[in-house]
């Protein structure tokens, strides 16, 4: 094998290190103009991601220079012959343990991370006792569901419960969680911005939890190819101060039970108000 050959492995190595450099510079890296999640348990899943990153960078670059090596070598005294061997019990043991061992470190790693994402009993208990809406995957849009301003929400919907379609608005720096339904095929409720990702699937009702450090406007978007549609899952997610998101709810609550009279339809309670035209 030539030196040509040499270049070409020595180019890749090179490439990806330069790659990975110019990636917060360009562009490549994490959404939104590479900034920091939008959520604390983002960020701890975003170390995760450089640890391991660094990790397969290293043996990438490693197992590319000795092949290099190896290649350069042979290139260079071309009568030297190879041995002829029937495996290396030391080596095997070796490309065994450390591979291994490395694999050991990253599961017991992110054990705390996927606990605290997915284990109920790990949730903020505020957020588990009072979550903050259900959202409704279906083809192809986001249903929101929440309860009346001052009242939980119940498994099933109630009378005076308010919806929204396509824009889910969140209060700022407090954990919230949705319960996630699916009402016809299998999609998945994705945030990239808060590195928030869960499959909604037909048929089960699945808590998920998330708390947004940055007030703002980030993409809601489906993660399944769900159908022809699937492209026009786009929803956002707004994350807003509490005194807004209330205001936001009571606009919501104006909103739909407006009679057309000036007056908020009567609801359960069998009472009217004065609703506030804008």
């Amino acid at each position: 094998m030539g030196k040509g050959w040499c270049l070409f492995f020595l180019f890749w190595p090179i490439a990806a290190v330069v790659s990975c450099a110019m990636a917060p510079f360009v562009g490549w890296s994490f959404p939104y103009n590479n900034a920091q999640a939008a959520s604390n348990l983002g960020i701890r899943i975003d170390d995760l991601f450089y640890i391991i990153l660094i990790v397969t960078a290293i043996v990438f670059v490693g197992t590319q220079a000795v092949l290099v090596y190896a290649l350069w070598r042979g290139a260079n005294n071309r009568e030297e012959r190879a041995t002829n061997i029937h495996g290396n019990h030391k080596l095997e043991l070796i490309w065994s343990i450390i591979p291994g061992a490395i694999l050991l470190f990253l599961a017991i790693y992110q054990m705390n991370i996927w606990a605290d994402f997915r284990i109920k009993k790990y949730y903020p208990e505020a957020a588990v006792k009072d979550p903050l809406a259900e959202v409704t995957a279906r083809q192809f849009e986001w249903r929101f569901r929440y309860p009346a301003i001052g009242k939980k929400l119940q498994q099933k919907p109630q009378p005076d419960d308010l919806y929204s379609v396509n824009e889910l608005h969140v209060p700022f720096g407090k954990p919230v969680m949705i319960q996630l339904r699916s009402d016809d095929v299998q999609h998945s409720f994705f945030l990239p911005a808060l590195r928030i990702k869960q499959d909604a699937l037909p048929g089960l009702q699945i808590p998920v939890w998330f708390e947004a450090n940055k007030p703002g406007t980030y993409d809601l978007v489906c993660a399944e190819l769900c159908g022809w549609g699937h492209y026009k899952m786009k929803a956002h997610v707004i994350v807003q101060p509490e005194d807004e998101y209330q205001a936001y709810l009571k606009n919501l609550t104006q909103k739909q039970f407006y009679d057309g009279l000036g007056k908020i339809a009567a609801k359960d309670t069998g009472t009217e108000s004065e609703a506030v035209e804008k």
